[in-house]
C-alpha cells in the first residue's frame, strides 16, 4: 500500500503547485468581486449553514390526524358549533404572499388620525379613528389583515380603556372608542404584526402544532429512558404508547420506549422549542422594534378633551351602563381604569383589603384550575393573607398542587395546574388532571367558588384541539351547576404578553387572541362569570407580560371577589 501512495505523490504534488499558481494569476480577479457577488456568496452559505444546523430528531412534517377529531366522533351540532366558531376567527389572507419584505405593512409610513375630532366632548360619547396603513416603501397597502391594537388613557390619571378595531380589508382601519371618564385622553394605536407576519402564523399553527415539543421519562428500577410526547406524533416512526384520558376522551401519545413498557412513564416535562421555523424572508416580518408592537403615529392630534357628564372626574360607576350602551355606540368595553382601579360596567367592583378578603371567603373553598396565570392568584392570595397558611406538599415549584388553609376563618384554597399540553418543569404522572375530570370531583354548593383559566398552552395547536377541550370542560361545568345550582364558576380570559421575535411563534398575542374569542363564545349564555383579563391588561399603561405586574393581578382578584361577595343592594 506505501509502495503505491508513493507513486501517486508526484501526480498529488502537481495538482497542489498547480492550483496554487492558479490562484496567484487570478488574485485580481477575485478582489475585484462586486458587493452583489459578496452578498451571493453570503446567502449561498447561510443557505448551506442553515441547512447542515442540527435539528430536534423530529423536525419532519407531522401527521395532524391525533390533533384533530374526526368528523364522525361529533355530533352535528358540534360540527356546525365548530364551523361557527372557526368562522368567527377567519382572519383575512394576504392576496400577495410572496411579495419582499419592502412591500409589507410599516408603521413608521403608516398613520391614524381622529375622524370626529372637536374641541370638546363629553362623557359618554364615541371617539373615531382612522388607520391607513402603507409599506416600507410608502405605498398605501391595498388589503388588511394586519394586527391592531388600540387604547385612550390619561396617564396623569391613570386611567385607560381599549377601543375596537374595524378592518376594512382595504388597508383602512377603523377604531372605535367610548369616552368613559373626563379629562385629556390620548388615542394610541399600536401595530402588533402585519398582515405578513399574521400569515406565517397561520401557516405553523396548521403545519407545526410540534414546534413545542415534550418529553416523558419511563423507569422502572434502575433502568429508564426518555421520550417525545406531543398531541401530533406520527405513528410512522416507532410504536405509541397512547395515554388517553378514559374519561374525556383527551388524546395524549408518547413514543414507546425501546426496552420499558408504557406503564412505566412517570413524569411529564417541557421538551423545547424547536428552531429554524422560518424562511429568510419570513424573519423580515418579525423584527423587534421594526414590526413587532411598533406604535403607529397620529396624523395631527392624538389628544381630545372630554367634559364630565355630571359633577365630578367621571361619572358614578352605577350609570357606566347607560353612557355604554347609548344607540350610536358601536362598541362597548368591559371597564376602565381610573385611578389604577378597574372600573366594570357589568357590576360594582370593590377594592378589597386583608381584613376584608379573610371577611369574604370566610367558609368557602376555593378551587384554582390552570396554567400559572391563574396560579398568580393563589400566590396573590397566600401573600396577601397572614392566616392563609400553604401546606407543603412537596410539589415543584411553580408546578404544584397546592394547597393553603386558614383553619381559623374555614378558608380552603387549592390550585392544580390543567392536563396536557402543559409547558412545566416535571409534572408526575400522578398529578396530570384535566380541568374536566376535576370538576366531576367537586361536590359543589353555596360555598363553592371554582375558577379556571386555560389558554397559554394551547396556541401552538390547530384551534379544533382548543375547542375539543373547552367542550369537555363546559359539559363538566353543566353538570357541576345541575348538581349544585349556587356554585360559583369563574372564568379568567387571556391576556397580552411581552413578544420579540423567537417568542411571537409560539405565543404570539395573535393566538392568544383567537383561543379567546373561541372561549367567550363557547360560555356565552351560560351562568359563568368572566374576569377579563384581556381588557385588563391592554387598558393598563404597564408593559404586556406573560404574567401580569402586581396591580393588574390586585384588579382581577378585586373583581373575582367581588363577584364571590357581591354588594348587598337595599
Amino acid at each position: 500500500m506505501w509502495n503505491k501512495l508513493a507513486r501517486c505523490a508526484p501526480l498529488f504534488l502537481f495538482l497542489v503547485l498547480s492550483g496554487f499558481i492558479f490562484l496567484l494569476r487570478n488574485i485580481g480577479s477575485i478582489e475585484n468581486l462586486n458587493l452583489k457577488t459578496v452578498s451571493a456568496l453570503n446567502q449561498l452559505q447561510y443557505q448551506i449553514s442553515t441547512a447542515l444546523q442540527p435539528r430536534s430528531p423530529l423536525l419532519g412534517v407531522r401527521n395532524l390526524s391525533q390533533c384533530i377529531y374526526p368528523s364522525q366522533d361529533q355530533s352535528p351540532d358540534e360540527i356546525t358549533e365548530e364551523k361557527l366558531l372557526l368562522g368567527s376567527i377567519a382572519w383575512p389572507d394576504s392576496p400577495q404572499r410572496n411579495h419582499p419584505f419592502q412591500r409589507s405593512s410599516s408603521p413608521f409610513s403608516s398613520s391614524f388620525f381622529i375622524l370626529n375630532s372637536r374641541i370638546q366632548f363629553t362623557v359618554g360619547e364615541q371617539l373615531e379613528a382612522l388607520v391607513r396603513m402603507h409599506d416600507f416603501q410608502g405605498r398605501p397597502k391595498q388589503h388588511g389583515g394586519d394586527f391592531l391594537l388600540a387604547r385612550i388613557h390619561s396617564p396623569e390619571l391613570k386611567a385607560g380603556a381599549i377601543g375596537k378595531v374595524v378592518d376594512h380589508q382595504n388597508g383602512f382601519y377603523s377604531v372605535y372608542f367610548v369616552l368613559l371618564w373626563a379629562g385629556v385622553l390620548r388615542v394610541s394605536v399600536t401595530l402588533v404584526h402585519p398582515s405578513e407576519a399574521v400569515q406565517v402564523l397561520k401557516r405553523l399553527r396548521e403545519e407545526r402544532p410540534d414546534r413545542v415539543y415534550f418529553k416523558s421519562t419511563f423507569r422502572s428500577a434502575r433502568s429508564f429512558e426518555t421520550t417525545e410526547c406531543n398531541l401530533c406524533l406520527p405513528s410512522s416512526h416507532r410504536p405509541l404508547c397512547n395515554f388517553t384520558d378514559p374519561h374525556t376522551g383527551e388524546p395524549w401519545f408518547c413514543y414507546k420506549p425501546r426496552m420499558l413498557s408504557c406503564n412505566t412513564r412517570v413524569d411529564h416535562t417541557k421538551g423545547g422549542y424547536l428552531k429554524h421555523l422560518l424562511t429568510g424572508r419570513e424573519r423580515l416580518f418579525f423584527q423587534s422594534n421594526i414590526n413587532i408592537k411598533v406604535p403607529i403615529l397620529a396624523l395631527g392630534s392624538d389628544e381630545v378633551t372630554v367634559e364630565s357628564l355630571d359633577e365630578g372626574k367621571y361619572t358614578a360607576q352605577s350609570k357606566l351602563e347607560r353612557r355604554t350602551h347609548h344607540n350610536t355606540v358601536k362598541f362597548s368595553p368591559a371597564g376602565f381604569y381610573y385611578q389604577d382601579a378597574w372600573v366594570s360596567n357589568t357590576g360594582l367592583i370593590q377594592q378589597f383589603n386583608n381584613t376584608s378578603i379573610t371577611e369574604c371567603l370566610q367558609g368557602k373553598a376555593v378551587h384554582l384550575f390552570g396554567d400559572s396565570t391563574v396560579r398568580q392568584w393563589f400566590e396573590y392570595l397566600t401573600e396577601f393573607l397572614p392566616d392563609l397558611m400553604q401546606i407543603n406538599l412537596n410539589s415543584p415549584k411553580n408546578v404544584g398542587p397546592f394547597l393553603a388553609v386558614d383553619s381559623e376563618h374555614n378558608i380552603l384554597l387549592k390550585y392544580r395546574c390543567h392536563g396536557p399540553p402543559i409547558r412545566f418543569s416535571k409534572v408526575s404522572t400522578s398529578e396530570l388532571r384535566y380541568i374536566a375530570n376535576e370538576l366531576d370531583d367537586i361536590t359543589g354548593g353555596k360555598d363553592v367558588v371554582v375558577a379556571f383559566t386555560i389558554w397559554s398552552h394551547f396556541s401552538t395547536f390547530p384551534v379544533e384541539v382548543y375547542i375539543r377541550r373547552l367542550r369537555h370542560i363546559r359539559r363538566a361545568v353543566l353538570r357541576l351547576r345541575a348538581r349544585a345550582p349556587e356554585t360559583l364558576v369563574v372564568i379568567r380570559t387571556a391576556n397580552a404578553q411581552a413578544l420579540d421575535p423567537e417568542y411571537s411563534l409560539y405565543n404570539s398575542d395573535w393566538f392568544s387572541l383567537q383561543l379567546d374569542t373561541v372561549l367567550r363564545h363557547m360560555f356565552r349564555g351560560l351562568d359563568v362569570v368572566l374576569v377579563d383579563a384581556w381588557e385588563m391588561t391592554l387598558a393598563h399603561s404597564l408593559p404586556h407580560a406573560l404574567h401580569p405586574p402586581p396591580v393588574i393581578v390586585k384588579n382581577q382578584i378585586d373583581v373575582f371577589l367581588s363577584h364571590v361577595c357581591p354588594v348587598k343592594h337595599k
